[in-house]
């Protein structure tokens, strides 16, 4: 490398290469060892078809010597992790993993790595990340990434179909996959007449558990024809694109529980297109953003929008917005902005945070519409603290405070039950103060027909 590039920290797993961020720009090296499988590659034209069809992040090749090829790919505008993603999102990108399997068959390739990982979301679709995940087939071998795939993607998934989308949660804890016994021992008993499921979870648990004391490889290989491999596929394909998730959550149809008025509603909404318009912001973060009505609202060019929630079918919601109108500049997102994402594996430093990954992104302008009063009251968060939160992300703030008397606060207010008079302080005037120690109050209003007032922030920092 002739720049000063860094070894990003998760790097250092597959021997065929690694990522560098040279300043803010990632590239990808490619060593030695990988170069016969990389130029069969592309004496094959194996990349071509999948940059055009999406599925591969595309590259160029930057820099070639006889120590490294340097690559250039696509920049990914924010990276985002598998408990991040609504079911379908999981969904989707299980599949394309599967797809991408079938593709390198049909030209003597295969993956050697299905890590839930090694796929993204970026302009609307998922996205493969990793291009040193192929490698040549060998013939009647079997898909040396199936355990992984099943870890990964097809135990998570099932996991969530039974016990609801917080089972995809579980990923957060187990960055290399969902152990397989884990799976077996949390399905219903039922799910052994399944042949898709006996097959390839609980057969496998039970093949894992009777050969986990020996300490030496066996001699035999496993011999599995491609057309056995393309059975295999088949089969985890059709029963995951099957696979639905029967979930009903507090705010996923929030917006017609709203205590809004549509006058309400439409103020609100052209109010933000106004603010953020006038201030030039293409990069937004929406945190509570539900299923992305507001901020599909903003009509002036927007980059990206980040549209975070902490409630799944909200996202799942926006999502299928996302798949239905090909929409490319909005990114749904699934967490908690009171317990956002930690960082995870090795040191901590292998899955960065979801607050570093934003920063990096650095939005230049947060929504915080119908959410302070959650972190307030029902997540014991002080005004000041968030303020601090807020002025981390961007410089821009576009905040809603719903006063005492709204419904939504009431109703918070009422659940606390014999402690409600520690919750003296939720009102406009300390709110005010607190954000006034970080921003500026360029401009507040109030929407009409609602006891919540909207106001314009900017950063002191």
């Amino acid at each position: 490398m002739k720049s000063k590039a860094h070894r990003h920290q998760a790097s250092f797993r597959d021997p065929s290469g690694y990522i560098v961020r040279d300043g803010s720009v990632v590239k990808r090296v490619i060593n030695p060892i990988y170069f016969p499988v990389y130029d069969a590659l592309c004496k094959a034209d194996f990349f071509s078809p999948l940059f055009k069809a999406k599925m591969l992040i595309p590259h160029v090749e930057q820099e070639r010597s006889a120590e490294a090829i340097v690559l250039m790919p696509d920049q990914i505008d924010l990276m985002t992790y598998p408990y991040e993603w609504s079911f379908e999102q999981y969904k989707q990108a299980a599949l394309l993993t599967l797809k991408l399997q079938n593709f390198a068959l049909d030209r003597d390739f295969s993956l050697k790595d299905a890590s839930a990982y090694n796929v993204t979301f970026h302009r609307g679709k998922p996205v493969f990340i990793d291009t040193l995940s192929f490698d040549f087939y060998q013939k009647d071998s079997p898909w040396r990434a199936y355990k992984q795939f099943i870890t990964h993607f097809f135990g998570p998934l099932v996991l969530a179909h039974f016990h609801g989308a917080e089972a995809l949660k579980m990923m957060q804890t187990h960055i290399d996959g969902i152990p397989v016994a884990l799976v077996a021992s949390m399905l219903p008993k039922r799910t052994k007449l399944s042949p898709t499921l006996y097959t390839n979870i609980h057969l496998m648990a039970k093949m894992e558990a009777k050969h986990k004391d020996e300490y030496t490889p066996k001699s035999r290989s496993i011999k599995l024809s491609k057309q056995s491999l393309r059975n295999l596929l088949r089969s985890l394909y059709n029963y995951i694109d099957q696979l639905e998730l029967m979930q009903q959550t507090e705010w996923g149809d929030y917006y017609n529980k709203t205590n809004y008025q549509p006058e309400s509603f439409i103020f609100k909404k052209e109010q933000i297109q106004k603010w953020i318009a006038g201030n030039g912001a293409r990069k937004i973060l929406d945190l509570g953003g539900n299923d992305g009505t507001f901020a599909r609202a903003i009509d002036s060019d927007i980059d990206l929008a980040v549209v975070a929630d902490v409630d799944h079918n909200a996202v799942a919601l926006n999502y299928a917005q996302v798949k239905a109108n090909k929409e490319v500049n909005m990114l749904p997102l699934w967490f908690d902005v009171t317990q956002p994402s930690p960082a995870i594996g090795w040191v901590n430093l292998e899955r960065e945070s979801i607050l570093n990954r934003l920063s990096a992104w650095a939005p230049e302008a947060v929504l915080a519409l119908a959410v302070i009063h959650h972190m307030t009251l029902s997540a014991n968060i002080p005004f000041a603290d968030s303020a601090q939160f807020f002025a981390r992300l961007s410089p821009l703030l576009v905040i809603e405070f719903p006063k005492r008397d709204d419904s939504w606060v009431d109703s918070l207010l009422q659940r606390k039950r014999e402690f409600i008079n520690h919750f003296d302080h939720y009102h406009q005037e300390n709110f005010e103060k607190a954000f006034e120690e970080h921003f500026k109050i360029l401009e507040k209003v109030n929407i009409p027909g609602s006891d919540r007032i909207l106001y314009l922030m900017h950063s002191r920092q």
